[in-house]
């Protein structure tokens, strides 16, 4: 298993949700510390740092993988339209 790490900005946009949506998105996060590329995960192409995204609805989940130590850590959490600006 994988320990899940959740910073705190990620904490702060999953308290701005409504409670169906942070729910349903602290259920996914869960679950990642099962399986960190559950099916439908896609790696994000990025300059900074490698990043998966994960989708629940119309949510996405963006974190990162480290499998020498298993760490799931988990950077934003927000609304589609607005996550990867």
């Amino acid at each position: 298993m994988y320990r899940v790490v959740v910073k705190p900005s990620a904490k702060r946009e999953l308290k701005k949700l409504s409670v169906a949506a942070a729910t349903n998105i602290a259920k996914k996060i869960d679950s990642l510390a099962v399986n960190p590329r559950p099916e439908g995960c896609k790696k994000l192409v990025t300059n900074k740092a490698e990043l998966w995204r994960v989708r629940v609805g119309d949510y996405r989940i963006l974190y990162a993988i480290d499998d020498h130590i298993r760490i799931v850590d988990i950077h934003h959490v927000g609304h589609r339209r607005e996550i990867y600006q």
